[in-house]
């Protein structure tokens, strides 16, 4: 018997470069579904902060500067922020860096949850973040924490943006890497760790398509 998923969320956590994205993504197209890239929303959150100019983390009105945030999510990944694609320009090391600081606190993260929530309806879909299954959809009834070693990690992410041009080094981002596992993983609010109930999948050695066809057998569906 195949499970009903029409109005499930499935919350596919991990660091950085554990494959969640792509991953993500081969899974909603599997079921049907919609992909809800919360890392997304953290990065254009925070390219829309230094666009206002905003520099002092800890003295901002978030709940104020929110208000003005209208993100879009368009068929095929392009991202639009208020009226402007900025698809690529979200996905440098600066900006991740950027996303990752103001991600540790507490009103952004409150002030985006509900942007978040409602982006994800109806389902079935697929949200993949760093906070989902323990924060943003606890209920959620399908849970996996996607996993894999920094200098696995930090190669993907290296041959991507080699791909696209940057100039940055290996050892550049293996450094950002560690540094952004660091801060996620000790914030006070929301830390980077899997749930008691999430299916922790290791990614190191498993390729795309394992991983997509064990996440699939998890929820019954044919892959």
């Amino acid at each position: 018997m195949t499970t009903d998923i029409s109005r499930l969320v499935i919350a596919i956590d991990g660091p950085a470069g554990s494959g969640k994205s792509t991953i993500a993504s081969q899974v909603a197209e599997k079921i049907n579904g919609r992909k809800l890239d919360t890392g997304a929303i953290y990065r254009s959150f925070a390219l829309y902060a230094a666009s206002l100019g905003i520099t002092d983390y800890e003295n901002t009105d978030w709940n104020d500067v929110v208000k003005g945030f209208h993100l879009e999510f368009k068929t095929g990944g392009e991202i639009i922020l208020n009226g402007r694609s900025i698809t690529d320009e979200i996905r440098t090391p600066d900006n991740a860096s950027a996303a990752s600081r103001i991600a540790v606190i507490p009103q952004v993260r409150a002030a985006l949850m509900d942007i978040q929530r409602t982006l994800a309806l109806p389902g079935p879909t697929v949200c993949e973040g760093r906070d989902m299954g323990s924060v943003v959809f606890p209920d959620a009834p399908w849970k996996f924490f996607l996993t894999a070693t920094p200098e696995v990690r930090a190669r993907r992410r290296f041959l991507e943006l080699s791909e696209k041009g940057s100039s940055v080094t290996y050892e550049e981002v293996l450094e950002q890497q560690i540094e952004r596992d660091k801060r996620d993983s000790e914030r006070d609010v929301a830390p980077l760790k899997p749930t008691s109930d999430a299916e922790i999948i290791d990614s190191s050695i498993m390729s795309i398509p394992a991983v997509v066809s064990l996440i699939l057998s998890k929820l019954k569906i044919n892959n």
